[in-house]
């Protein structure tokens, strides 16, 4: 039973708590005196010392690892020390939240959260495995195997002092770090360890597939009466190889961060549509389509003839689609938000163009939060052949999935990948079809 001091009153004791099972968003289950309590820092099978940290809750408290009493058998030294246990928690580096739990392991808990979000939230029972990434794919240079250098971006923050790391989890305190044993070589190597960036908001690494890296300092924003104003940077164009193909984009825009993902997320892309429900000349959409990483490989698959239109909200990674599509005739790229776009186009469609959008394809990879109750109905108001759904956060895919299937569309094909090794964050791709 979890034991703590004399006094119960919640915030700041130290109680004893054995962790149970594994919950969404990198943090772990306990229960102390009837309440559950979400901890980070240790894994189902332990036994800690734990803080409590926040009680303002009335269904669950939140708590910090102070030390581990009894260790899991899957419990390793952590893959990056500034995020060890071993120091106190507000000196932790964040971004590394399953570092100290065998690789193995760690993909192990990523399905069980995924499992129980589809159970919990959609109804749907589905096991599901967590692949590496690039498994799938031939001649591609395997992971290491503590799921170590994979990162191609890297954000630091800058602190007052000029000094920069990651944020600590949970928390708006920067903690310097020396090292960046998730990145690549490339980026570890071209981080400015020692330098000062004061007045600067954060820093950026990266570097891509040619070899070339840059690092971008973020000016601080200001503010101008009751504005609060970024500075404009001017764009630097980058590439970006995926199999043959290069993509353009801006060093500071959206591009999947580990050095494989971009190719797994091609080739699960292609291998979930059905080539049945697939029309070429259909109106085909590439939802939060960014730089058309995911259009491109529709057009790969299916050939020239392929129609599809890639939307997206950010003006210059929609400019970057339009060039990267451009071999494809029918191909094209819209500045929007999706929601609006989605539903305009299910109010104003035509007979004729809603018998095109009836054969099309879908492509949706919307952000973290997912895409939501208006963006679903609005899909499913259009009544698409199929959906393949790119999801990186489970409950969010889980939730959007139930909505589709209160629209009759129900689950196909489910693959998970590990394109976050070290974290808690998966991704999944999914195929949905009334």
């Amino acid at each position: 039973m979890p034991r703590n001091h004399e006094d119960r009153s919640g915030r700041g004791d130290d109680v004893e708590l054995e962790i149970t099972n594994v919950a969404h968003g990198g943090v772990f289950v306990a229960r102390f005196d009837g309440r559950v309590v979400f901890v980070p820092d240790t894994m189902p099978g332990e036994r800690i010392r734990a803080r409590i940290t926040d009680t303002t809750h009335d269904r669950f408290w939140r708590a910090e690892t102070v030390s581990v009493i009894e260790a899991a058998p899957e419990r390793q030294p952590h893959v990056w020390a500034a995020a060890s246990v071993e120091r106190p928690p507000s000196r932790r580096a964040g971004g590394a939240e399953f570092g100290h739990i065998r690789l193995d392991h760690q993909r192990e808990l990523k399905r069980r959260v995924i499992v129980d979000a589809l159970e919990r939230m959609a109804k749907i029972e589905r096991d599901v495995t967590v692949e590496a990434a690039g498994a799938a794919i031939a001649g591609i240079e395997p992971e290491t195997p503590d799921g170590s250098g994979w990162r191609t971006r890297v954000r630091l923050q800058v602190a007052q002092d000029g000094s920069f790391g990651p944020f600590a989890a949970r928390s708006h305190h920067v903690v310097e770090v020396e090292d960046l044993p998730l990145a690549t070589e490339r980026v570890a190597d071209s981080a400015p360890f020692g330098q000062r960036f004061a007045g600067s908001e954060s820093i950026d690494v990266v570097a891509t597939a040619g070899g070339t890296a840059h690092v971008l300092v973020n000016d601080a924003p200001v503010k101008r009466g009751r504005r609060i104003v970024r500075q404009r940077h001017r764009p630097m164009p980058v590439r970006e190889v995926v199999g043959d193909r290069e993509f353009q984009l801006d060093a500071r825009g959206f591009w999947q961060v580990h050095r494989l993902a971009a190719a797994t997320l091609t080739e699960a892309v292609q291998s979930a549509v059905d080539e049945a429900l697939f029309d070429p000349r259909a109106a085909n959409l590439d939802l939060y389509g960014g730089v058309g990483l995911l259009a491109a490989a529709l057009g790969d698959r299916f050939g020239s003839t392929v129609r599809i239109t890639s939307v997206e909200g950010d003006e210059a990674a929609t400019d970057h689609a339009a060039e990267n599509l451009a071999e494809w005739i029918g191909a094209s790229a819209v500045t929007e938000r999706v929601e609006r776009f989605v539903t305009t186009l299910a109010a104003d469609a035509s007979p004729a163009e809603r018998s095109r959008l009836r054969a099309a394809t879908v492509i949706l990879d919307p952000p973290r939060s997912g895409a939501g109750r208006a963006v679903v109905d609005a899909i499913a108001d259009l009544s698409p052949a199929q959906v393949v759904y790119v999801a990186c956060d489970p409950v969010a895919l889980a939730r959007d999935l139930a909505t589709f299937a209160g629209h009759g569309y129900q689950l196909g094909s489910l693959r998970a990948f590990d394109l976050f090794p070290n974290t808690h964050h998966v991704e999944a791709v999914a195929m949905l079809a009334r």
